[in-house]
């Protein structure tokens, strides 16, 4: 199992200062989750342990429990957010390459029949273009679009399984 441990001097550390909810809805904080997402890169994907370090004088084990559940709720929310993203940009990649294929079939057709009006020259000129633009766009979102989103996948996949736990220091 591999931990990250974080320190904080408050709760507030976790959320947003901006929003004034209470901790069960309130938005995490940029900072907590950078430094989480830093923290977690070097971790394996197994199980790990999120320690929330804190002075023993400011521990609350009812907002902890609390807070516990938001973090939770959170990661797991998103990383299932990303990944339906995810299978949508494949899905969506998947239909332009095939259009595009779809559009380069009916360009080489149409040259096949050797119509040589000015309207079929115009369609042809007009579609073997936008073809090759929908097939490598297509490409491009199938193949390297997830792989630049994958971190955060990761990230939010590792932390939606974590233990998380508050302990004094």
């Amino acid at each position: 199992m591999s931990d990250i441990s974080l320190w904080l001097d408050s709760y507030n550390d976790i959320f947003s200062s901006f929003d004034p909810r209470p901790y069960s809805e309130r938005a995490l904080s940029v900072d907590f989750l950078g430094e989480a997402k830093r923290a977690s890169v070097d971790k394996d994907e197994g199980k790990i342990e999120l320690r929330l370090l804190m002075p023993p004088k400011k521990r609350n084990r009812q907002e902890e429990g609390v807070i516990k559940k938001r973090l939770r709720d959170h990661f797991k929310k998103h990383h299932e957010m990303l990944h339906r993203e995810n299978r949508q940009l494949v899905k969506n990649g998947l239909f332009f390459a095939a259009m595009g294929v779809v559009l380069m079939f009916i360009a080489s057709y149409m040259l096949f029949k050797n119509s040589e009006t000015f309207l079929i020259s115009f369609l042809i000129v007009l579609l073997e273009p936008a073809g090759w633009f929908l097939f490598w766009e297509g490409l491009w979102q199938v193949i390297y679009q997830p792989r630049e989103r994958r971190p955060e996948l990761q990230f939010y996949e590792k932390m939606s399984k974590c233990d998380i736990q508050f302990l004094s220091y």
